[in-house]
């Protein structure tokens, strides 16, 4: 297996300051510098979201140290962006604390508009130019502001980077097949770990292996600190180059690799068999329950997001199952709504409830607990957002209430916590 990268970065809260940009700013080659006398280097940071990734963060990396908290959010102006804090560190790291060094990390409002490096239809290069505003006092001299711009050269992806990117040649049919996975911190071979694998939707299919990284939560999620936290674990999220899956319930050669994908793991590394768990959003969702259909005791539990199958085929979910949709999904919706009513026929118990996905972290923590604490030994939840709350204010259903859904579904860290109590 070829490895491309693996880097190792942390989250970073910041408060608001306001301080934006000129209108008619913007980070051009010709009009900006790489370095200048003041500022050494400039790094983009990057945080993903759930359908989007942005720049989050810039780190300026000075001439010389500054003293902790001797700066103003006023001190730098970002092209294009909105600095919120300014904290000064002795790292290039946003986790880093306020300390004297030559680092000094800008919290950039992630709602600006030139936010965005990757989303639905948005797909840019990572860059943000930097400006001194006036002279910055530092350890034995003045740091003078340049006449330009500093442009970053370096670009930092939270969460994404540390992930690893390999190659998988199926021995079978001869077609490879990039991944990506998280490795757990400190992971020791004399342990068992339990293992998520991710699959993505149609909208990133194609050659480019960070993609399902950089869409969204659903891989993410899964390798933060706080989650690897409560569940040290691997991450595997395939990028997959050709369909998985289409809506009359067939399957591409891909689906049928990733089972050998995961027998190649569990033979690499101390993976145990019987906490191994499938999710996926859309056509994932799908190749989930395509999954669970062929290989019924290979995962001990399926979590699924906006998608359906044909009930007629095969009633999934043969073991625990969480499904996930929205009320304004005109396919998932009753798609999924029909599998479940095809489980329960076969005399399985579905344990039902209604979530709003505008509900607050400490609401959605208690929604999800009333709807288990009722549950007894049942394994199957069907847990439908309900009607409007995926949607923005004004938004109609159809195509949003389906690709907004994973958007909520990936951010509920109960449900996350429920895959992983799971066993076989």
């Amino acid at each position: 297996m070829l490895r491309i990268s693996a880097l190792a970065l942390f989250l970073m809260a910041s408060s608001a300051i306001a301080q934006t940009a000129p209108p008619d700013a913007g980070p051009k080659m010709n009009s900006t510098v790489f370095y200048d006398a003041s500022i050494t280097s400039v790094t983009a940071v990057t945080e993903v979201f759930g359908d989007s990734q942005n720049v989050t963060a810039a780190i300026v990396e000075l001439a010389a140290p500054v003293k902790a908290g001797s700066l103003p959010a006023t001190s730098f102006i970002v092209d294009d962006r909105t600095v919120t804090a300014v904290k000064v560190a002795a790292r290039a790291d946003v986790s880093a604390p306020e300390a004297d060094g030559r680092f000094v990390i800008l919290a950039l409002d992630p709602a600006d508009e030139a936010s965005v490096v990757f989303g639905a239809n948005i797909d840019r290069s990572v860059a943000v130019a930097v400006h001194m505003t006036g002279p910055i006092s530092a350890e034995g001299v003045t740091l003078e502001p340049g006449a330009k711009g500093v442009l970053s050269t370096r670009v930092q992806n939270l969460i994404v980077d540390d992930f690893q990117t390999f190659r998988f040649t199926d021995p079978e049919s001869g077609l490879q097949l990039d991944y990506n996975l998280y490795i757990p911190e400190g992971y020791d071979p004399a342990k068992s770990y339990p293992l998520v694998m991710f699959l993505h939707d149609a909208g990133v299919t194609g050659s480019n292996p960070r993609r399902t990284l950089q869409q969204g939560l659903g891989a993410v999620s899964f390798a933060s600190p706080e989650d690897q936290a409560r569940h040290p674990s691997f991450v595997l999220a395939p990028q997959i180059p050709a369909a998985l899956v289409n809506d009359a319930a067939q399957v591409s050669p891909y689906v049928e690799m990733l089972p050998r994908l995961l027998t190649a793991l569990q033979q690499e590394y101390s993976i145990d068999a019987n906490r191994l768990y499938t999710t996926g959003q859309s056509g994932g969702c799908m190749t989930s329950l395509a999954l669970g259909i062929r290989h019924p005791d290979l995962f001990a539990a399926t979590l699924c997001v906006a998608g359906q199958w044909d009930p007629a085929i095969e009633a999934p979910p043969t073991g625990a199952f969480w499904g996930v949709v929205s009320e304004d999904d005109a396919k998932a919706f009753p798609g999924m709504g029909a599998i479940m009513d095809a489980v329960e026929a076969s005399g399985k118990r579905v344990v039902r409830g209604t979530l709003d996905a505008k509900a607050d972290p400490s609401e959605m923590a208690a929604a999800v607990a009333e709807i288990r604490a009722g549950a007894g030994e049942a394994e199957v939840y069907f847990t439908p957002f309900v009607a409007g709350s995926v949607l923005l204010n004004g938004q109609g259903g159809g195509g949003a209430g389906h690709v907004r859904t994973w958007i909520y579904a990936y951010d509920i860290p109960a449900i996350r916590d429920w895959l992983f109590e799971q066993s076989r």
